[in-house]
């Protein structure tokens, strides 16, 4: 009888491909994939450490996988044991580190023959130059699929443990991915988004660049649309800007980490630019794209951030006019140094901030969307969605705007024009 194989995944996008490239490996080798329930015979979660509620999520999944089902094989993967090494909870039976993923299926048969002694799997991720080759022919999304296209970091971000547990730059080689962007798209996916640990830094290692990448799976047949994952500020260029705008595949949507704009509190996360500068390449993406979506992240409460300092990040935030900004609260990160600093924000402090810079992300976007209605869109269409008022086939505009069509035909992987004449046509 087959092993049944029960995937779970926690984390960014790029882990989400490589859950989703693990489970291809599976299956390919005669597993049968089933829902992350009891019954299964191996268990695998991909872990996550971007904050402390990562790594106690990843610990609870691991534990719910071994309760079970308590004779299964449960795997550990990704960047929650990469970071603890060998201190890892009992319940586990199997530990991958990040860049022996494709090993999997080997790991798991040198297990079975060893009489299902614990096993564990890590480099020294912190030395590793090999990219790690994984592909898909398939996702869980029908009309997008992400593709991983480079991985770690060379940034140290004072708050940031990732580049601990993702090692160094690491880029993937072009024809590979241009290989598996040619079968995605005879597979009938439209839209493909370009993602990675540290997109930006794409190409670094190789001799090749970010910019290479786009114009080169712009050149596949099938595909309509190219997206971009998280990018630094600094690879906005005027030749950047310029030549991706003459891409008539590029999608207007661009997501930009800010983290603060006060300048004080960027050195001390050691961004690496200024709000001025990031100013700058916003006004290169509105100079060559007619009202892109800007979108960011920010940290409030970063050790040291005064009331002064607070205020100047959230003016900045307001001058910039995002579509979405994604508010985090500082979290303590050990093995960081941020953790260490001195003047930690309290939290009822952070929670204060957080609702004022939430509710001025909720107008911005609000702003962003009234500046739609009457306009047509093109809406790459995903699914249906039954609503109070009727059935909706439902989409995404090239700018990432989730927008409803009231219509009962299965639109589904298709192209449509969408004239938006009411705000109930803008789903969040």
């Amino acid at each position: 009888m087959k092993k049944k194989a029960a995937l779970h995944n926690l984390g960014c996008k790029v882990n989400a491909y490589e859950t989703e490239a693990m489970q291809e490996l599976l299956e390919q080798n005669g597993y049968e994939i089933v829902p992350f329930k009891e019954g299964a015979d191996v268990y695998i979660i991909n872990t996550c450490t971007v904050t402390n509620v990562a790594d106690r999520k990843s610990r609870q999944m691991l534990h719910k996988a071994r309760k079970m089902n308590p004779d299964a094989v449960v795997v550990a993967t990704g960047c929650y044991v990469q970071a603890r090494g060998e201190d890892i909870d009992p319940c586990v039976d199997i530990v991958v580190g990040n860049n022996k993923k494709k090993d999997l299926i080997a790991i798991l048969d040198e297990y079975y023959n060893a009489q299902h002694k614990v096993k564990k799997e890590l480099l020294d991720i912190n030395h590793e130059k090999e990219y790690e080759e994984m592909q898909v022919t398939h996702t869980a999304e029908h009309t997008r699929a992400y593709i991983k296209v480079q991985d770690g970091c060379n940034q140290f971000c004072s708050y940031c443990i990732i580049p601990y547990a993702r090692g160094r730059v690491r880029s993937r080689n072009l024809e590979h991915v241009l290989e598996e962007v040619r079968t995605l798209a005879a597979s009938g996916y439209k839209e493909v988004v370009l993602t990675g640990i540290h997109l930006s830094s794409y190409g670094i290692d190789t001799g090749e660049s970010l910019l290479e990448l786009i114009q080169k799976v712009h050149e596949i047949d099938g595909i309509k649309r190219i997206r971009l994952g998280s990018l630094e500020p600094r690879i906005i260029t005027e030749e950047f800007a310029s030549s991706i705008a003459a891409l008539p595949k590029m999608c207007p949507h661009f997501h930009l980490s800010l983290q603060s704009g006060c300048n004080a509190t960027l050195k001390r996360m050691n961004r690496r630019y200024s709000a001025e500068e990031y100013m700058e390449k916003c006004d290169l993406l509105r100079k060559y794209f007619h009202n892109p979506a800007l979108t960011t992240d920010v940290i409030v409460g970063f050790p040291g951030e005064t009331q002064e300092e607070f205020a100047e990040s959230m003016d900045f935030v307001d001058r910039v006019n995002f579509y979405e900004t994604h508010i985090f609260k500082y979290s303590r990160r050990a093995g960081t140094k941020a953790a260490v600093m001195p003047d930690q924000v309290p939290e009822e402090i952070k929670s204060e901030r957080s609702a004022k810079m939430i509710e001025l992300g909720h107008r911005k976007q609000k702003a962003y969307e009234e500046k739609l209605l009457g306009t047509t869109q093109e809406v790459l269409m995903e699914e249906a969605v039954e609503t109070e008022d009727g059935i909706y086939q439902v989409g995404h505009t090239k700018e990432y705007v989730k927008i409803g069509l009231k219509t009962e035909e299965n639109l589904s992987n298709q192209l449509k024009n969408v004239k938006i004449e009411d705000t109930k046509q803008i789903i969040h």
